[in-house]
Parts: C-alpha cells; sequence; structure tokens
C-alpha cells in the first residue's frame, strides 16, 4: 500500500511533515493534537487538504485551552 507525505501548517506541529497512508488520504479527514507538556492541556484541530502544487496539508483549524 503507497504512502504519501502530509505537512502540517499552524500550530503546534507547524512544518512537520509524516507519512499518510493511503486509506487515510481523504480531503475533509479532521486529525486531533493534543499537547499536554508544560503547562495547560492545548488541544488544536487540523483539516487535510489536496493541492495540486503543493500535495496532502493539514491545515489548522483552532485550538481550545482547557
Amino acid at each position: 500500500m503507497p504512502n504519501h507525505r502530509v505537512r502540517f501548517v499552524g500550530g503546534p506541529l507547524d512544518g512537520r511533515e509524516q507519512s499518510l497512508r493511503e486509506t487515510d488520504a481523504v480531503a475533509g479527514r479532521l486529525l486531533r493534537h493534543i499537547h499536554l507538556h508544560d503547562g495547560p492541556k492545548i488541544e488544536t484541530h487540523y483539516e487535510l487538504h489536496y493541492t495540486a502544487g503543493g500535495g496532502w496539508v493539514y491545515q489548522l483549524l483552532g485550538q481550545d485551552r482547557g
């Protein structure tokens, strides 16, 4: 099963790249990231997009502090 590369834009994962399984490469897919280190819990949400020029990108939607 081939993998794709996905890049994160915005938030604590900004600039990170990682593998994206073919089965997960669906535009509009949401990803939740919870940061628990050194302070309050920070929850960020990313939405997966595909662009012809840039490939797969998780774009920051917003964050909640708890």
